[in-house]
């Protein structure tokens, strides 16, 4: 039996902070493995190829944005081999601190390609997109700052993770916005 499979745990790389779309994703689709969560993509790469990792959960493709960069370009250039894969709905969420309200709010920030599928309901409620390394890490430091005109564009999920209010629900610009999360594991000898 090998660490991974579902009678015995093994550890799934992902790259992100808890609360984000890559950690919910390890949580739904391999809840019998520990989440491991990376600042980069190349990081989660790393962690599968040094072995740390017995596999990396990698989204490398959104319905709304095309190829997940620099996601998808890599896990090729590392010959990570692919073993599964799961389109996921992903529906964004606007989250501030608990006494903030959505007019207080001046800029969202999060993952750019997270950003990318949300441009025009931000951009219509005046917001200005603010670009940093993940969405659950945007929950992260908006919860820190605790600053009512800063919000974070993370799943709803991450409110309860980092104490926040769902400010907006369905950011998304298209409601059948969904991202292709691929199971890699070491390249074969």
């Amino acid at each position: 039996m090998t660490a991974g499979t579902e009678e015995e745990p093994g550890r799934v790389a992902y790259q992100g902070a808890p609360g984000a779309f890559s950690h919910e994703a390890c949580l739904d689709l391999r809840p019998w493995d520990e989440a491991v969560g990376h600042e980069t993509f190349q990081g989660a790469i790393d962690a599968v190829l040094s072995g740390d990792c017995h596999c990396a959960l990698i989204p490398v493709e959104n319905s709304t944005v095309g190829v997940v960069e620099p996601a998808a370009t890599l896990v090729r250039e590392a010959g990570l081999t692919p073993i599964s894969d799961a389109w996921r709905p992903i529906r964004l969420a606007l989250l501030g601190v608990p006494d903030a309200r959505l007019s207080d709010v001046k800029t969202a920030e999060s993952h750019p390609v997270a950003l990318q599928q949300c441009t025009k309901a931000l951009g219509e409620m005046k917001i200005v997109a603010v670009e940093v390394f993940d969405t659950g890490g945007a929950a992260a430091a908006v919860a820190e700052a605790g600053d009512v005109t800063r919000a974070a564009v993370a799943p709803a999920r991450a409110a309860e993770v980092y104490g926040l209010s769902v400010l907006r629900n369905d950011l998304q610009d298209f409601s059948d916005n969904r991202t292709r999360f691929v199971l890699f594991t070491a390249p074969r000898a």
